[in-house]
């Protein structure tokens, strides 16, 4: 079962360690040394949120401007993590933890429900916790290593923060070559692309959201209907 999970892990372990290193270097550059960086990946493992973060910490923000960012740019998972909830159900004692540890890139790994053909007939919650651990790890790895690696090397920490939004475009592109279904897809661009035509990029993702949501919520209702 952890080999099944590690190797299920593997896309998430190329993009966590440069992406974890990316943080640990902006870390390193604003003044926090290593001990702070593996404390924020350990317990915030919030990714994009961990990258806004140094800049509110650097820029002295209030905690009520940290708190109101923090939802901002997390809201995404309030929506996406519903479809998890039958899967998560019965996860009994790994399921605090899987709820923490739900990114991006675990939701893409798991949103199917499947397991491994290998592991029929074993615990699936056991399955998706040692995913959700591996992914973890290698975020905390990768911010160690990039925190450590800033202190001996000078980097140029210019545009680095690109580097979330292309691990976001690799797993759409992922989960567009691995289904025939692109309804959802196209529902997530078109939503998006319309909120930030009428809201602007500082205002559009929470009603992108929501967009999104309640057009899922009618097709889905129309397909059960239909069955």
């Amino acid at each position: 079962m952890i080999k099944q999970a590690f190797y299920k892990s593997i896309p998430v372990m190329a993009g966590y360690i440069v992406l974890g290193t990316g943080f640990g270097i902006l870390m390193h550059n604003a003044g926090y040394g290593v001990l702070w960086t593996a404390a924020m990946s350990l317990f915030i493992y919030a990714g994009s949120m961990q990258y806004v973060g140094v800049n509110l910490l650097t820029g002295g923000a209030s905690v009520i401007t940290t708190a109101l960012t923090t939802v901002m740019v997390n809201a995404r998972h309030l929506f996406y993590s519903i479809s998890m909830v039958d899967l998560y159900k019965d996860a009994g004692k790994y399921k605090p933890y899987m709820i923490f540890a739900l990114t991006d890139e675990t939701y893409s790994l798991l949103c199917d429900g499947k397991t491994p053909e290998a592991l029929e007939g074993s615990d699936p919650s056991k399955y998706r916790f040692y995913v959700s651990l591996f992914n973890h790890s290698y975020w905390v790895t990768g911010s160690i290593l990039g925190s450590l690696l800033g202190a001996v090397i000078p980097f140029s920490t210019a545009g680095i923060e690109f580097s979330m939004t292309a691990l976001f475009i690799a797993a759409f592109t992922e989960q567009w070559l691995t289904t025939r279904d692109h309804i959802p897809a196209l529902t997530g661009l078109l939503s998006t692309l319309v909120c930030l035509v009428i809201f602007g990029r500082d205002r559009f993702l929470i009603p992108a959201m929501l967009l999104i949501t309640l057009v899922l919520t009618i097709l889905r209702g129309k397909e059960e209907g239909r069955s």
